[in-house]
């Protein structure tokens, strides 16, 4: 299991790919914002409350949290907080698929960005 330093660098490296994306802690938490002001992701790579495994909330479209956490609760989880709007948590202790957690970013931020970030995102040229 990669470590917290670890964690969040691959998350950061993630949510910076996507346009007009800020970072700052938010919750004592590192969190991810589009156009400053919507958050999408958030990493508790010690837990939360520091006393749980690694994860992190994001933001989902309508839906996807009740599919996700039926696909494989071990990994997805409803977070307190945000899970009653929908977000999905993600254990990263339990061999996270990083393009996956690629993918769930992806989605987080498109269940917020504004149309104009969605169609930049759509048009920018892809990195692997």
């Amino acid at each position: 299991m990669a470590r917290g330093d670890e964690l969040l660098d691959r998350v950061r490296r993630i949510c910076a790919a996507f346009p007009d994306v800020a970072e700052r802690p938010s919750h004592g938490t590192p969190t991810w914002f589009v156009s400053g002001r919507k958050s999408f992701v958030q990493l508790w790579p010690d837990g939360h409350h520091r006393d749980e495994f690694p994860h992190l909330w994001c933001a989902a479209s309508p839906g996807a949290q009740e599919e996700l956490i039926a696909t494989n609760s071990r990994v997805f989880f409803r977070p307190p907080y945000v899970g009653h709007r929908g977000w999905v948590g993600v254990r990263l202790d339990q061999d996270a698929s990083w393009a996956e957690v690629a993918e769930l970013c992806e989605d987080a931020y498109r269940a917020v960005a504004p149309k104009r970030l969605l169609a930049q995102l759509d048009t920018a040229p892809q990195t692997n």
